[in-house]
C-alpha cells in the first residue's frame, strides 16, 4: 500500500470549516501548526510582510488523495489571493513509535 503526506498551508479563519469536513471524511489525524510566511499574497502592513496562516498535515493512503486535496480545496477557497496551497508527496513507509510497528493501511 503507498502512502502519501499531504500538506496545505490555509488562513486560519477557514481552518474550523476544514477540521469538520475531514472528520466527515473519514480522516483520522492531522496536524495543525500555526505559521507565518507569504507568497502570492504579501502583507505589506506587516512589519516583516509576513501573514499569520495554518500549515495542515496529513497521512494517507495514496488512494484517498483526490478526496482529502478536494476537501481542503473546497473548505479554503475564497477566490482571493492567499488562498493557500496544497502539496502532495510519496511517503515510503510510517512507524507508529509507541508501539514500534510499522502502520498499515488499516491503521491510518
Amino acid at each position: 500500500m503507498d502512502f502519501i503526506k499531504i500538506t496545505a498551508i490555509i488562513c486560519t479563519d477557514r481552518l474550523e470549516c476544514l477540521e469538520q469536513n475531514l472528520k466527515k471524511k473519514g480522516v483520522r489525524g492531522v496536524t495543525v501548526s500555526k505559521v507565518k510566511g507569504y507568497g502570492e499574497y504579501t502583507n505589506f502592513f506587516g512589519k516583516d510582510w509576513l501573514s499569520a496562516n495554518a500549515k495542515i498535515e496529513i497521512f494517507s493512503i495514496a488512494d484517498r488523495k483526490d478526496l482529502i486535496v478536494s476537501t481542503i480545496i473546497e473548505c479554503a477557497h475564497t477566490g482571493g489571493s492567499g488562498d493557500g496551497i496544497v502539496a502532495v508527496e510519496s511517503v515510503e513507509s510510517i512507524y507508529r513509535i509507541r508501539t514500534r510497528d510499522l502502520v498499515t493501511a488499516d491503521s491510518i
